[in-house]
């Protein structure tokens, strides 16, 4: 911004003294409206090292300096942000060492933590030679660090683990402060578990069983010592709890154990008994119509078994297909109903047509009657009618029906071996 006088407030002109010679402290020409008073070499120095509580009048009423007596920069000149090369340059030493930390870690994870053991810890009981006179004990460093003996020696097992494997180097040839190239971060969870229990039978157990299904042994070892929270998710979620159901089912064919406390938890379970109830049935009657497709035989109502005929098998593997099509979700009891029902009507239309298993048919059917009610009456102690008192005019009758009934179908059993 130019700034314009009338020549009628002003005094004749007083020329600008040179950039080498400062004004001097005493001058009262009206150019001190617009000249900041530079002082003396040796003040200005002084003022530097003073603390500046009070701004000057100058500074306080916003006095221009010499440049801004000709121009103000413009607004964009003032108002520019910093490029962020620049900001990069000129960011503090601190911001600098964290980014720097951040970005090694975020490359190679806890490898950067374990270098630092690997190259200065020498455990209890290993000579103090060479490399390893100016190493400490995993007490000390942890000392040092803060933390625990055990903490320390995870990572140097990991450490050793990997070594082992070839991917870092041994202990023996690292050296206090020594730096290498790392390995990737998703490498050191192949190695690490900060987790106790991973050295217990029960963790290597997880571990090995964790590893079988291709997972890290961390996350297996976390939920297995937090079971509340793998309860709280399979309640939550039911991706959680068919996985939990999967599993269950697995460990229970090779657990007797567990196989029992399942089944007398669901018996003591109402709702649980009638759903295992009507799961079975559906069962059987899928069991039924797949023994008709794969044996290719058929079992009567009165427990014969024939031959299928062609028209029913092909039946059968109509609906069986259906059955097998259906998702885990569906329920199958109603299809199953439908397929047996079906099934079972064709079987009783097959012996009705089939004079010879029809005939053999009746004949298994009233054997099988008769020798239930042998067994039934056989199982009658007349004993106990003596004994204890018990008769009734009532059991009397009935008996004597039974007896005419008997006689009858002697009888006819007689006229039929005649006849025959």
């Amino acid at each position: 911004m130019t700034i314009a006088l009338d020549p009628s407030d002003i005094s004749p002109a007083v020329p600008a003294p040179a950039e080498s010679e400062p004004p001097t402290a005493g001058r009262t020409d009206s150019s001190e409206e617009f000249w900041v008073q530079q002082p003396e070499p040796e003040a200005a120095e002084a003022s530097a090292n003073e603390p500046d509580d009070e701004p000057s009048a100058e500074k306080a009423v916003g006095a221009p300096t010499a440049q801004e007596t000709i121009s103000e920069p413009s607004a964009q000149e003032t108002t520019d942000e910093p490029s962020a090369e620049e900001t990069v340059t000129d960011a503090d030493p601190v911001v600098v060492r964290d980014a720097k930390d951040f970005g090694v870690y975020a490359r190679t994870g806890g490898w950067s933590f374990a270098l630092k053991v690997a190259r200065s810890v020498r455990p209890g009981g290993q000579h103090a030679e060479g490399t390893a006179a100016t190493k400490v004990s995993a007490k000390a460093f942890a000392e040092l660090a803060g933390c625990s003996p055990e903490r320390v020696m995870r990572y140097y097992k990991a450490w050793d683990m990997a070594a082992d494997d070839g991917v870092v180097p041994q202990f023996e040839v690292l050296a206090p402060g020594e730096d290498i190239e790392l390995p990737d971060a998703d490498v050191w969870l192949s190695y690490y578990t900060s987790r106790n229990s991973a050295s217990s039978v029960r963790g290597q157990a997880i571990s090995a069983a964790a590893e079988a299904e291709g997972i890290r042994p961390t996350k297996a070892l976390e939920v297995a010592e937090n079971p509340t929270a793998l309860r709280a998710a399979i309640l939550a979620d039911p991706g959680t709890a068919e996985a939990a159901r999967g599993a269950l089912l697995d460990r229970m064919k090779e657990d007797p154990a567990l196989q029992t406390e399942m089944a007398r938890a669901i018996a003591r379970t109402d709702d649980l008994k009638k759903a295992v109830a009507s799961e079975a049935k559906a069962a059987d009657r899928i069991g039924y119509v797949r023994q008709i497709v794969e044996n290719g035989q058929i079992k009567t109502p009165a427990g014969q078994t024939v031959e299928a005929p062609a028209e029913l098998r092909a039946e059968a593997e109509r609906h069986l297909s259906l059955l097998d099509e259906l998702d885990d979700s569906e329920e199958a009891g109603e299809w199953a109903g439908e397929a047996y029902d079906t099934v079972k009507g064709l079987v009783a239309k097959a012996v009705e047509e089939d004079p010879a298993l029809r005939v053999q048919e009746r004949r298994t059917k009233f054997y099988n009657s008769l020798q239930k009610a042998t067994k039934v009456f056989e199982e009658l102690t007349l004993d106990e009618v003596m004994e204890e008192d018990i008769y009734e005019a009532d059991m009397l009758q009935r008996l004597e029906s039974l007896q005419e009934a008997i006689g009858t179908c002697i009888s006819a059993l007689r006229r039929a071996t005649t006849t025959s």
